[in-house]
This record gives structure tokens, C-alpha cells and sequence, in this order.
């Protein structure tokens, strides 16, 4: 059927459909919503809501479906979340002045990026939407918060990397830009951005930009920036369909003024949610927001995601929470204070939006009314930073005043009914109230009159909004009204409804004061609304130094009772952590205290620390902590630990966990690989690089290949300070050719077969990984963890004949849980083993055991093909103590371990081991 056949509505919803054909069109056809055609499956489908049809003109059947129109923001909200972007339209002109069709027009449209409705909004996450750009060879972002009213924009050189790291960093809903770009983007973003939507856009709005922004701000920008933020503005514009007064300033910005991070590094870390169950619950943010208010909340969590790299600025957040740490009374004070305090900024975005109701005015006056007493309660705190905070804060009396004087304390949630306005406000109101007021007080008389004079106790006087209002009598006592007074309205099942002439009369006069009344309260509040809006900017600037007061007493609070210390900033290259400990994981323990442990990365006693011990005794525990305590000084918060000296660090790689790439066809190895391709071409000397078992997902000689030279580019090309933890044991050698880099391992004891993880750092080299007895603690079959005990102990002692050496196992009894020499494995068609172990990257054969090549052919024998699935019986190989050893022995029978302390233990352990090697 061609458009023109179909009816006049029909047209016009094609028509107004045309125009976004990306959304869901939400039709307004008096109390619904109707969608039709393909909008109406899809809805239906996706809403779960009855799929019906109507005529359209022909004698085809139009799919439609539709909602209420009072509860249309719950069916929004549910497409929106789902990533679509939904179109509203409504009646333009009074349907009984239309002539034909009543006008309509799409008054806005929702999108993931632009949704205003706090419900669906988080309250302590901001909901950004962004676009990027491109121009000269340098990338442009800008960010917008359109519930907030917040704008922020930079312009970043010509690393794509870097254009990524900013829009991981602001975790957009919606991505704005050239189509192009958008696709650049798309796919290094699907990992760590899963639900943002792209949305193709190349108009510009630079007629706007002047009107909105003022020039200078304006032509302080880059070309890039400004690109990006002349289409976002377009684009909102475009959606919003009306002015957004409440965007007042661009937050211009540089890369180089905050940490950078890789999305890899903010999940490893786990900064704002937890890797595995993807929570709140666990993470930095979790353990760090004591805010009270939503506005504090957000404002925390932005400073997390990009820590300062100013000393003095970060030394000022120190102050301040210096002085409300040490104050419990000031910070218990603040906290009662700033729990009277409502969302500003989205209270004064709906101010200026248009969509504020009488109570959010209310709450807006109520947070207003406490900002003398937080400047009362900061003002003699004794800190320049708290008392500079607080002596420029507006507050906004005035604006406090109007509302006061105008809105009732408890108004109705709707602002089209009425009883808003307070009694004294306006004059003829006033007059209407009382009009309205009488007449409902003479239809109460009217009432008691018309019950004397029938003798009716049942007749009552009524009002709807279809009949207006009426007398209701019953049938059984209809014969009793006299005759010829009473004009029949309705009639119902057991009743009868009539009008009087003097009740038709003073129904007119009541219903137009009423009338009147609401509109003229209406009209009242949208001055008042629009006055206030007027002072947006005002608003806005009390509403980010109230924020920046709630994070203050925030940090304070949760270093108070963690036991944090204030850090010292240095501007030089070490790093001194003295007893260190992982916040996070210190809070969620459920018994036991955590192990402090100490850091010292310095430029003159070594930058780098390599790693080793077993798995599950702390290595990545403590890798992270360094992150983190490095973290936590640059957002202004104080450490957990006794003491700690932290440089300002530039970035922060972490190489922590690995996973397939399977959307791009990469292993986990591959992973691995592109993140350390980052940190080789990111990483400077001001950054902090930690990487988790390097070298892991290939072979054991080309890890050890690759780990080493990763370590070596580091240390000789970078010279940043370096964590690496590895099962490579054979890398311990490094120390001796590399200046900067330290040995250290995780303190493991040892008693007969039981091992204890001490979750202590400790200077020199693990010897094994305790891999057997981490699968048994993991409760792997009895079978399992007894084979793979004789199978290290075959393996050990192939490797120990190969080398010359000989090893013994008593008969019967599980193999010693330490590992001994690594073997790299041989092909299946060889019948014999060849035994090696490697000596930093390149394997250095032994001895070759086969004949044919001149072994010794008698110790070749001495092996047995080995099989996962048989029961080989190892050759038991005697051996005899030499003198040396004997003497160990008797040390060890000799130690009174009952009242040995576990270091004392670990260092008479170290001194027998040296005296064995």
C-alpha cells in the first residue's frame, strides 16, 4: 500500500517515523503511546507487551501495540537499558481548536547517553555520553553528563591508544562521531565497553558553541576537542529539543594532569567493581565511599578512575584530610551536616531541563538551608583547605527564599493539580482558593438542606470529572423527590443521579475557580522553576564544593578506622612503603590479621624485584597492594601502611591474569603478548609496570626466552620501577648481571609434608613452586596428587643422573614437595629422555643419555618410558651423605623449632641452604 492510501493519522505517524528511523516512535494518541508497523513488533517482543493491529486506510491490518501514557517512563527506561533509543511525540495544539489532524511533533528523544529519569540512573554513577574526533593528526574526546550538566574535553596526540584509555576511563553509555572512527573504535572497546551503543553523527554545532560557552572558553580549545564537543553539543541539541542551559562550562583538560591507566590495569586492580562477579562489592571504590551524599559519590568515584599527577594538588587533598582525621567530633558534625544535603546537580539539571516537580524544589531549599552550618561547622577547623572550601561557597540564600515563600513544605508530586503554591503568595490565587473553598463548603450545606427537605438520610451530593457533580439517590427513595425541581443526569444499577438549577449554577462557578486556581499555580511554579534555572551557575559551583567536602570526610573516615597514615609526596624517583598491606583484601579478611610487607624501589638499591615462590602465597597480593598504595596517594586518601615515601607515577601496567580473546581469535598468550607490547611502547620512568607470571602459555624455553628479555628492555631501555613474579625459578641469575633488579620470594615453611605460606617478602630466590600441594588444597582426587608425586620424583631424579648428581627418595613415601630442575618435554617418537634445565634463556643440554650418541648406556637403562596412565616403578638410586650434609643433618636434629619464631626459622634455613648449594 502506498503511504498516500493509508488514513490521515497513519500519514502523519510515517511522516514524524521518517525522521528517526534508529528509535522506537512513541505515538501519543490521547491517554497512549501506540507504536506501529515494525516498531510495534519489535516493542512487543522486547516489552513483553499484547501485539494487536488496526485499519490504516486499505484493507491491510497495521501491527500495533501501546502503553499508558502515566507509566510510559517504566517501558523507556526498559528499552533504553537494552540499548535502543526511543522517540517521543506529542500532541502540539489543543485538540478541539484542530482542524483535521491534531499536530504533532517528537519533543525528544531518549537515548543510553541522554536519559534524565533518576530512576533508571544510577545515584553514585555519572551516565556519560561522548564523542570523538579526529583533526591534524590528533584525536579529540569529549565527555557530557547530561543529568549533571557536567562537560569535559581534551585533545590527546596521535596515539590511538591513548583515545581508547580516555573512554575507558569515563565508561560511556553512547559513543558519538564519524562513522569511520566509531568503527576504529568499536572493537578495542568491546571487552571493557560492552554496552555502549555507537551512534554515527558528523553534523557540527558551531552556530551554538559561542551562545553556550562564551568565546574564550571556546577558543582555548584545540581543534580536535573543539570538533568533538561542537558535535556533542549538535547532537544533544538534536535530542533534546530544547536549550540545555544547565551545560554552562567545558572542563578542559590535559592527559598529562592525571595518572593513566589501561582498562586491563582498572580491572586487575579492581578499582570500581571486582573482576569475577563484576560487583561493587570488593573494590577499591566499595571500601573507600563513606560519602552521604550522591553528588560525593560520584565525585569519588571519578577521582579513583583518574588519580592527580600534581604534587601540590595532591598534598592539598592531604591537608584536608589530615585535619578531619584527627577530628572525629568535626567529621561526625560534617557527616550530620551533609546527610540533610540532596542531589544538587540533578536537581538543578531538572531545574533547568524543565522536568522539576514541586517537591524536588522543596529538597533543593532544604540542602540550601544547611550550607551555613557547614560553614559553620568547617570554619575554624584549623585547615586553609577545608576554610578556603567552605568561605567560597554561595549559599544561595536567596533562592532559598523564593521557594520558601512560594512552595508549600509538602506539596503533591503532580504540578498540574493544584496545592503547590503557598496562601499569601499571590493575591488573586488567594481569591480563587477561597472561591473554591466556599463552594465546597456550600455543597456540603446543600447537602444537609436537600436531606431535610425530602426526608432522605441516603441522599448524597457527589462529583466526577465526566458529569461534574450531582445528587444520588437511590431508587427505592426516588418517588420522594417533588416534582418538576429535579433534572434526571444518570442513572445507575440501584440509583439515580440529578441536577438541581441552583447546583448547575454554583458548579460553574466552582469548577472554574478551580480551573483557574491549578492554572495559575502552574503558571507560578514554571516562573519560579525558570528563575531558578536562571542561576544554574551559581548552583552548580556550591553543588562540586559540597561534593568535594563529602569526599574529604569520606577519606578521612575510612583512614581513621583502617589505621592509613598520611603519605609523603615526593618529587623524586623511590618508592619507600614501610609494613604495606592490601586494603581491600586486609577488610574482607574473615580471621587473622594481614602480613605487612615492605617495598623499597629506589634508583641507587634497585628499581626492579623479580618474584618467585609458590602460588597462593601472596605474590599478586602483594603486586597489587604496590599499585594500589600508589593509587590511593595520588587521589588525595591516605595509605595502608606504617609509613610510605610515593613518587608521582605516570601510568600504571598491570599484567595480571590472562583470558582468550575469542571475539578476536587471540589466545591467552596472544593477550599477554599485545598488553606487554603496551608497556614497552607506554611505560616511561616515572611508571609503575607489574606483571604476573611472566612468560606463561608457551613452552617452558621460550617463556623463560621471552621473560627474560621483557625484563632486560625494562630494565636497560625504561629504568621504570618493576614487579615481576614468575614459576621460572632459573631467572634468579638475572641479579647478578642486572644492577637494578632484586631477588625476593614468598616465605614458605616446611614441616615433614606439611607447607605453611607465610605471606611474606623476603630477599633472595624461591627454589620451588609447590604446585602438587596447591591441587591437593584444591582437593584434587587422592590418585591424582599421589602419581603426581612419583612422577616428580622421576623427574627429579632423571634430572639429578643427568646432571651428575645423585637424589634418593625413601621407598614408599611421597617424593619431597619441593620441585627440582625443570625438563623440557621430548618428542613422543624418542625412547629416551633427554634431561635439561635452562640457564636464563637458552637451554644447556647435560648430558645425552642415548647410546647411539655416546652416553652411558648402562645409566640410560637405568629409565623406564613413562606413562600418565601406567605404574612405572623408578629405579631406587642409594646414595650416602658426605660430610657436608651430615653436618646439616645434625644442625637440623639440633634446632628447638617449639621456640623458634617463624623469621628466626626462615633465616636458619637460608643459612643451611647456603651452606648445601
Amino acid at each position: 500500500m502506498t503511504q498516500t492510501q493509508y488514513t490521515p493519522m497513519i500519514q502523519q505517524y510515517l511522516a514524524i517515523k521518517a525522521q528517526v528511523p534508529d528509535a522506537f516512535l512513541f505515538f501519543r494518541l490521547g491517554d497512549f503511546y501506540e507504536l506501529f508497523f515494525e516498531d510495534a513488533i519489535s516493542a512487543s517482543r522486547e516489552l513483553e507487551i499484547t501485539l494487536t493491529g488496526r485499519g490504516g486506510g486499505g484493507d491491510e491490518r497495521i501491527p500495533m501495540c501501546g502503553v499508558p501514557y502515566h507509566s510510559a517512563d517504566n517501558y523507556i527506561s526498559r528499552l533504553i537499558e537494552k540499548g535502543f533509543k526511543v522517540a517521543i511525540c506529542e500532541q502540539v495544539e489543543d485538540p478541539a481548536a484542530a482542524k483535521g489532524v491534531v499536530r504533532r511533533e517528537i519533543v525528544r528523544i531518549v537515548t543510553p547517553g541522554t536519559v534524565m529519569d533518576g530512576k533508571t540512573l544510577g545515584e553514585t554513577s555519572n551516565n556519560y555520553i561522548a564523542a570523538v574526533s579526529i583533526a591534524d593528526g590528533r584525536y579529540g574526546f569529549s565527555a557530557c553528563d547530561v543529568s549533571t550538566g557536567e562537560l569535559y574535553a581534551t585533545s590527546l596526540h596521535s596515539s590511538f591508544q591513548m583515545l581508547i584509555d580516555e573512554l575507558n576511563a569515563y565508561t560511556p553509555t553512547e559513543i558519538i562521531g564519524q562513522e569511520e572512527l566509531l568503527e576504529q573504535v568499536r572493537k578495542p572497546l568491546l571487552q571493557t565497553a560492552k554496552s555502549a551503543v555507537f551512534t554515527s553523527w558528523d553534523r557540527l554545532g558551531d552556530d551554538h558553541l559561542h551562545a553556550q560557552f562564551g568565546v574564550q572558553a571556546v577558543e582555548a580549545l584545540d581543534v580536535s576537542s573543539r570538533l568533538a564537543v561542537s558535535a556533542l553539543l549538535a547532537y544533544l541539541l538534536e535530542t533534546q529539543k530544547q536549550s540545555l542551559t544547565h551545560i554552562k562550562e567545558i572542563r578542559a583538560y590535559s592527559p598529562q594532569q592525571f595518572m593513566t591507566m589501561d582498562p586491563f590495569t582498572r580491572r586487575n586492580l579492581e578499582l570500581v567493581e571486582t573482576v569475577r562477579e563484576r560487583s561493587r562489592k570488593g573494590s577499591l571504590l566499595w571500601l573507600l565511599d563513606e560519602t552521604v551524599t550522591a553528588m560525593g559519590a560520584r565525585m569519588l568515584k571519578r577521582w579513583i578512575e583518574k588519580p592527580l599527577m600534581q604534587a601540590e594538588a595532591i598534598r592539598s587533598r592531604h591537608d584536608a584530610v589530615d585535619i578531619l582525621y584527627n577530628q572525629i567530633m568535626l567529621r561526625d558534625d560534617l557527616q550530620s551536616v551533609l546527610k540533610e544535603v540532596y542531589d544538587l546537580e540533578r536537581l538543578v539539571a531538572r531545574m533547568a531541563y524543565g522536568s522539576a516537580n514541586a517537591r524536588d524544589m522543596v529538597a533543593l531549599r532544604v540542602s540550601l538551608e544547611q550550607v551555613p552550618r557547614l560553614k559553620a561547622v568547617c570554619a575554624d577547623a584549623g585547615a586553609s583547605v577545608l576554610e578556603k572550601l567552605v568561605e567560597d561557597m554561595d549559599p544561595c540564600s536567596d533562592i532559598a527564599d523564593w521557594i520558601r515563600s512560594t512552595i508549600e513544605d509538602e506539596p503533591p508530586v503532580s504540578v498540574r493539580d493544584g496545592g503547590m503554591i503557598r496562601e499569601g503568595c499571590h493575591d488573586y490565587l488567594d481569591q480563587l482558593r477561597e472561591a473554591s473553598t466556599n463552594g465546597k463548603r456550600w455543597i456540603a450545606e446543600l447537602e444537609r438542606s436537600e436531606r431535610e427537605a425530602t426526608g432522605i438520610r441516603t441522599l448524597k451530593v457527589g462529583y466526577n470529572r465526566v458529569f461534574g457533580y450531582y445528587i444520588e439517590v437511590t431508587k427505592a427513595n426516588v418517588g420522594a423527590l417533588p416534582e418538576g425541581r429535579y433534572e434526571r443526569k444518570q442513572t445507575l444499577a440501584n440509583a439515580e443521579r440529578f441536577v438541581t438549577p441552583e447546583l448547575k449554577e454554583k458548579e460553574a462557578l466552582i469548577l472554574e475557580a478551580e480551573d483557574k486556581r491549578t492554572d495559575l499555580e502552574y503558571e507560578l511554579f514554571v516562573q519560579l522553576r525558570e528563575r531558578i534555572s536562571d542561576q544554574t551557575g551559581r548552583l552548580q559551583k556550591l553543588a562540586e564544593a559540597i561534593a568535594e567536602l563529602d569526599v574529604y570526610q569520606s577519606l578521612a573516615t575510612v583512614s581513621a578506622s583502617n589505621r592509613f597514615t598520611r603519605p609523603e609526596i615526593s618529587d623524586g624517583y623511590d618508592l619507600l612503603v614501610e609494613e604495606g598491606r592490601h586494603p581491600v583484601v586486609e577488610a574482607v579478611l574473615d580471621s587473622g590479621a594481614f602480613i605487612e610487607n615492605e617495598t623499597k624501589l629506589t634508583a641507587d638499591d634497585g628499581s626492579m624485584l623479580l618474584i618467585t615462590g609458590p602460588n597462593m602465597a601472596g605474590k599478586s597480593t602483594y603486586m597489587r597492594q604496590v599499585a594500589v598504595i600508589c593509587l590511593m596517594a595520588q587521589i588525595g586518601c591516605f595509605v595502608p601502611a606504617r609509613s610510605a615515601v610515593v613518587p608521582i607515577i605516570d601510568r600504571i601496567f598491570t599484567r595480571i591474569g590472562a583470558a582468550d580473546d575469542l571475539i578476536g581469535g587471540q589466545s591467552t598468550f596472544m593477550v599477554e603478548m599485545m598488553d606487554i607490547q603496551i608497556m614497552t611502547e607506554k611505560a616511561t620512568a616515572r611508571s609503575l609496570v607489574i606483571i604476573d607470571e611472566l612468560g606463561r602459555g608457551t613452552s617452558t624455553g621460550e617463556g623463560m626466552a621471552i621473560a627474560q628479555a621483557v625484563i632486560e628492555f625494562l630494565h636497560h631501555k625504561i629504568g621504570c620501577k618493576t614487579l615481576v613474579s614468575t614459576h621460572f625459578h632459573e631467572l634468579a641469575h638475572l641479579e647478578e648481571t642486572l644492577p637494578q633488579l632484586r631477588n625476593y620470594c614468598m616465605a614458605v615453611k616446611e614441616s615433614g609434608q606439611q607447607v605453611t605460606f607465610l605471606r611474606k617478602l623476603i630477599r633472595g630466590a624461591a627454589s620451588t613452586s609447590y604446585g602438587i600441594y596447591c591441587a591437593e588444597i584444591a582437593g584434587l582426587p587422592d590418585t591424582i596428587i599421589t602419581r603426581s608425586y612419583e612422577l616428580l620424583q622421576t623427574f627429579e631424579t632423571r634430572a639429578a643422573l643427568g646432571s651428575g648428581e645423585e637424589t634418593a627418595a625413601p621407598s614408599g613415601e611421597k617424593a619431597p614437595v619441593r620441585a627440582g630442575i625443570r625438563l623440557r618435554s621430548t618428542p613422543a617418537d624418542k625412547q629416551q629422555a633427554e634431561p635439561e634445565f635452562t640457564q636464563g634463556a637458552e637451554p644447556h643440554v647435560i648430558a645425552d643419555m642415548r647410546p647411539e650418541a655416546g652416553g652411558n648406556a648402562s645409566s640410560a637403562a637405568a629409565f623406564e618410558q613413562l606413562s600418565l596412565f601406567g605404574e612405572p616403578q623408578p629405579k631406587q638410586v642409594s646414595a650416602k651423605p658426605d660430610s657436608k650434609v651430615q653436618s646439616v643433618i645434625d644442625q637440623l636434629k639440633s634446632l628447638d623449632l617449639l621456640n623458634m619464631t617463624p623469621l628466626q626459622a626462615i633465616n636458619v634455613m637460608h643459612e643451611l641452604r647456603k651452606k648445601l648449594q
